[in-house]
């Protein structure tokens, strides 16, 4: 009897099938969809900006289209009819052009002059006027080539009126004058038919030329033409403005980019070949009214073009002011009156010139100090360079003066005011570093000044004042900073007046701008605000917020003002070092003064270093380091200097060693330290060596003495154990050894008596457990290599003599390995040993025709095989073993040579054949034995 279930039960058991149907219907279609995909071709991948229609991709707003091919191409449609009317008129345009310079330059003589001014205004005016029904029938590009065409028929006018109508006009006058009627033709032209985007550009390149040919044509100075650079390119600056159009405005820049250098290069030639402070003047005047247009166009200027405008300004202040004072002074004395004058420049900070303005202002000041400061590299490089030419002839004589030990053919006498340079500038960033933060804080308000345009509203890059949605509003990334007032609030921009909100940006957080202008975001809190640090960003300590602070990658890109306090005062330790050791040369002191001179300030570099190491506050380490650097090379200097004499070198690299010393013993631990150590080891080292010239030793002879230092530095290491300075200095003495190695190399038995006392120094540092590893070897390899360098001077020619000095030391420290771990391998322990040995002796027993060598090999051989079997040590039998085989078989091979030409031709094959057989009979006994001795032989070390 079947069961028929309940209608309520089959219900739920249909809807559970169903159910289960439907999730298996959407399993396969997925299964499906994916196995179309794979199965069609891939469509290549787009690169930015590339338009993947063109190769076969879907079109925008064709969902699913089929993908082409890689490559395909669509077919090309049919050209419009109004695109192809536009290509043939524009053509046409050309041609006629073309006819009409034609016409003008062959065919005008044929004609009367009615003719000729009756198709000359013809064809103008009817080419003037057809641009403008064009544009009103939407054919731009045609109009665009009927305008050109008009151009140069108005071109061809001013020719042919000047040809016929005034031949005897001065050319130049007369284009000064066509140019500006042409300009202001063509500009009213341009702005009558403002579609048109050729007639303004070319406007501003005729307004180029009317004041400077009319300047030439006159016959006007050269200052003249200079005044008439300028009005053109202050007319320009003005169309770069205000001017309508980008093409207009970008030929204006550039046009007045090439007229203000033009005028510039003209005021300054003029002032500096001025001949009295009078005739600079005038000069300084067109150079000051540059330095004024330029500041009026920063004004206004992007940030880009203020930057580049304030940079312009000034240098044509500098090159203005200072051009007077020059031209009073003698020629070598006149780059302190740029150089005061570009310092001078600094004031723009007090100023209310705009923030990108004021910066290019400080640019150029930065530009004059360096080529001032860039004027004293030669001359600098030449006190501390100049006495390497003394190495060529050590202890010859102290020479007269500072400069005749230099050896340089400089023109000191025009290095006057070079120490001055250095001294002025040392001496201000000097006192910015005294008297720091003031410096930055006068050049806070620099930082959060305003440029004009903004109002005061958001910042730079921002959206319009007050509108939400304006990311990174106020913030110093975005070009603003966060000012008294608005209390560091989210959306606050940057105030135009100090304790004034920004518009927009009254305080509250305004959406869409989070954390602009907070601490959080890396604005710069403002002072008493509830959420600022409370130190300024020049504070120079690490509570101090950054003045940059614009987010961890501005962070990363500019300094702290403890990072700039510390370059000022790096600078002015290297320039006034720099103006002292000049300062000698120019004044050419006597010999002794200039080496005292230099020692005692290597000595106040010293003492510097050593007071800034280890101060442990953020950017003080510029100073020190500065100075230990600047220490050193003066060391080399005042050391290479010292070698004229015999007793100024002993007094040097002395003082300089005790110097060194004295600044390791004071310094705290660290690199310096180590430094300081290594210098002064290197200075013992030197007077050694002077101590052997001195005594008349030769320089193999000397070679033993040198390794004085370095055997105090091995005790001295000793003593320091573990102390980091240890190492460099157990490091230098090895690099003075190496030199006393090398100064013994032409005698071979000096050479060895250093090589053995270069071993006795290493297995002294290898007492030590730290120096072992390297010592130790070291010890061994130099009384090895000694012992090498004595036999082949005294002409052993016996390869054991030179085998055996590393056998011996090689087998023991393989029975010391074995000793202490029983389960190293032979051939570890003792295989180099023997086989430094065994080998070349066996080489010389097979070509020597002696008796003796190869029976002390066989026996010392077979001694060595007999103590591989006993002890089991693969080694020593098997090398062993192979030794005695082959010299046994040198010695009876002319027995065998012998024995085998006695016995008759067929038994050598007989007894071949009778081997063979027998062992094929036994074949499977040979390979068991065969893999017992494998087996022996594996178990052996």
């Amino acid at each position: 009897m079947e069961h028929v279930p309940p209608p309520a039960e089959e219900l739920a058991r249909l809807d559970r099938e169903l159910a289960e149907l439907d999730a298996r219907r959407a399993q396969l279609l997925t299964r499906r969809a994916w196995l179309l995909a794979a199965l069609r071709p891939p469509a290549p991948t787009a690169a930015p900006g590339w338009n993947p229609s063109a190769w076969g991709a879907p079109a925008p707003g064709r969902p699913g289209a089929p993908a082409q091919p890689w490559g395909h191409v669509p077919p090309k449609q049919a050209s419009a009819p109004r695109s192809a009317q536009n290509v043939l008129l524009t053509l046409g345009g050309l041609l006629l052009t073309v006819a009409a310079i034609a016409f003008t330059l062959v065919s005008w003589g044929s004609m009367g002059i009615g003719g000729r001014s009756a198709v000359l205004a013809a064809v103008t005016v009817g080419a003037l006027a057809a641009p403008a029904v064009l544009l009103r029938r939407g054919l731009t590009a045609t109009a665009e080539a009927l305008a050109a065409l008009a151009l140069v028929l108005t071109l061809l006018d001013a020719y042919a009126v000047h040809a016929v109508a005034a031949p005897d006009t001065d050319g130049l006058g007369f284009t000064a004058v066509a140019a500006a009627v042409l300009a202001a033709l063509w500009t009213a032209y341009g702005l009558a038919l403002g579609k048109l985007r050729l007639p303004l550009p070319a406007a501003v390149v005729l307004a180029q030329w009317p004041l400077l040919f009319g300047a030439w044509a006159a016959g006007a100075p050269a200052l003249v033409v200079g005044w008439a650079l300028l009005a053109t390119a202050v007319l320009d600056g003005a169309i770069a403005l205000w001017g309508k159009g980008t093409g207009a405005r970008v030929t204006a820049c550039v046009g007045g980019s090439v007229m203000a250098l033009s005028a510039l290069m003209v005021g300054l030639t003029l002032s500096v070949t001025a001949s009295g402070p009078l005739g600079a003047l005038a000069p300084g005047a067109l150079l000051l009214t540059a330095s004024a247009a330029a500041l009026a166009g920063a004004w206004r200027a992007p940030r880009g073009f203020a930057r580049a405008g304030g940079v312009v300004a000034g240098l044509a202040s500098v090159a203005a002011v200072g051009g007077v004072p020059a031209a009073a002074v003698p020629e070598d004395w006149a780059v302190l009156a740029y150089l005061s004058a570009g310092l001078a420049l600094t004031a723009v900070v007090r100023t209310r010139l705009p923030r990108n303005a004021a910066i290019g202002a400080l640019v150029a000041s930065a530009a004059v100090v360096a080529g001032a400061l860039g004027g004293a590299l030669p001359g600098l490089a030449a006190v501390l360079l100049g006495p390497v030419t003394l190495l060529s002839d050590v202890w010859a004589g102290s020479p007269e003066g500072f400069r005749a030990a230099l050896g340089s053919t400089l023109p000191w006498t025009g290095l006057a005011a070079t120490p001055v340079v250095l001294a002025v500038s040392a001496g201000l960033l000097g006192s910015a570093y005294r008297w720091w933060p003031s410096p930055a804080r006068i050049a806070a308000s620099l930082i959060a000044r305003e440029d004009p345009g903004s109002g005061g509203a958001a910042a730079y890059g921002a959206g319009p004042a007050g509108s939400a949605g304006a990311p990174g509003a106020g913030t110093p990334e975005a070009g603003g900073a966060a000012v008294p007032g608005t209390g560091g609030k989210p959306g606050a921009g940057t105030a135009g007046t100090v304790g004034t909100p920004a518009p927009g940006a009254s305080g509250a957080e305004a959406p869409g701008a989070p954390g602009a202008g907070t601490p959080e975001a890396g604005g710069a809190a403002a002072s008493g605000a509830p959420h600022g640090t409370g130190a300024p960003w020049y504070a120079g300590g690490r509570a101090g917020a950054p003045w940059y602070a614009g987010g961890a990658s501005a962070a990363r890109r500019r300094p702290s003002g403890a990072a700039l306090r510390g370059a000022a005062g790096a600078g002015a330790a290297v320039l006034g070092w720099g103006a002292l050791l000049l300062t000698g040369a120019v004044l050419d002191v006597p010999y002794a003064v200039a080496v005292a001179g230099e020692t005692v300030l290597v000595a106040c570099l010293l003492a510097l270093a050593v007071r800034g190491t280890g101060s442990g506050r953020e950017g003080s380490a510029a100073v020190p380091v500065t100075a230990l650097v600047a220490a050193l090379a003066g060391a080399v200097s005042a050391g290479l200097l010292s070698l004229a004499s015999e007793g100024a070198s002993y007094a040097v690299f002395g003082a300089l060693a005790a110097l060194f010393a004295g600044a390791a013993v004071r310094a705290g631990a660290g690199v310096e330290r180590a430094v300081f150590a290594v210098a002064a080891t290197v200075g013992c080292t030197v007077l050694t060596g002077f101590a052997g010239r001195s005594l008349g030793l030769a320089p193999h002879e000397a070679a033993p003495l040198l390794l004085l230092v370095p055997a105090l530095t091995v005790l001295f290491g000793a003593r320091l154990r573990r102390n980091p300075v240890a190492l460099p200095v157990e490091l230098t003495g090895a690099l003075g050894a190496l030199v006393a190695v090398a100064l013994a190399v032409p005698d071979a038995p000096f050479l060895a008596l250093v090589l053995a006392l270069c071993g006795v120094l290493a297995a002294g540092a290898a007492v030590r457990p730290e120096r072992r590893p390297v010592a130790a070897y070291l010890a061994a390899a130099l009384f090895v290599l000694a012992t090498w360098v004595r036999l082949a001077a005294s002409e052993v020619s016996f390869p054991e003599a030179y085998t055996l000095p590393v056998t011996v030391p090689a087998l023991v420290v393989g029975f010391l390995r074995r000793r202490k771990d029983p389960e190293a391998s032979s051939w570890t322990a003792y295989g180099p040993g023997l086989a430094a040995t065994l080998l070349p002796s066996l080489a010389v027993a097979w070509t020597d025709p002696d008796w003796q060598r190869p029976l002390l090999l066989g026996v010392s051989t077979l001694v060595i095989t007999l103590l591989g079997a006993r002890y089991r040590l693969q080694a020593l039998l098997l090398l062993g073993g192979a030794v005695l085989a082959l010299d046994g078989l040198h010695e009876l091979a002319p027995y065998v040579v012998q024995v085998a030409g006695a016995l008759p031709r067929w038994l050598p094959p007989a007894l071949a054949g009778l081997l063979l057989l027998v062992m094929g009979a036994t074949y499977e006994q040979r390979l068991r034995d065969a893999r017992r001795l494998k087996d022996a032989l594996g178990r052996m070390r």
